[in-house]
């Protein structure tokens, strides 16, 4: 059992008391998000799918991240975040999808977008999805990614506890 293992399960309590499924669309983490849900017995009954996007290509392919989004914008983007949580949702039976994309390390940060920076997407049926911005204390790949699943699964429980 990991320490993830009590917040994954809320989220998923979450969705059951919603009675929707969840999905994930994920780029730094690498389908860690939808491990630590699928790890838990029954989860099966509040999972519909999770989308691992690391490449544009598969972001475009797979989600509908458009390509003008990817090059004005980037990857690791307030607009791509939301494009992937929306796509995640149009393409799947969940009523919220998650989204995760960042610069995990230990390379490939730069001034603008240093390691440790994750935009989240969460998009939520009926509603307008939204994005949030953190930057992680660059303590190691594992650190991150770890810290990047923690937060997306807190977005999801605080999103659904909205009404």
């Amino acid at each position: 059992m990991s320490d993830l293992t009590p917040l994954a399960r809320r989220f998923l309590e979450s969705c059951k008391e919603a009675g929707i499924l969840a999905a994930t669309a994920e780029s730094c983490t690498g389908g860690l998000i939808i491990a630590h849900l699928t790890d838990i017995p029954g989860s099966s009954a509040m999972v519909d799918c999770g989308f691992v996007t690391y490449s544009n290509e598969a972001k475009m392919a797979m989600i509908g991240v458009a390509e003008e989004t990817l090059a004005a914008h980037g990857a690791v983007s307030r607009e791509t975040a939301l494009e992937m949580a929306s796509g995640a949702l149009a393409r799947s039976r969940a009523g919220i999808a998650l989204s995760v994309t960042g610069i995990a390390g230990p390379d490939g940060g730069s001034a603008e977008k240093p390691v440790g920076l994750v935009w989240f997407g969460v998009a939520v049926s009926g509603r307008e999805p939204f994005a949030e911005k953190r930057i992680f204390d660059n303590r190691g790949r594992d650190f991150i990614r770890n810290e990047t699943v923690r937060t997306a699964l807190e977005l999801g429980v605080a999103a659904l506890s909205k009404d």
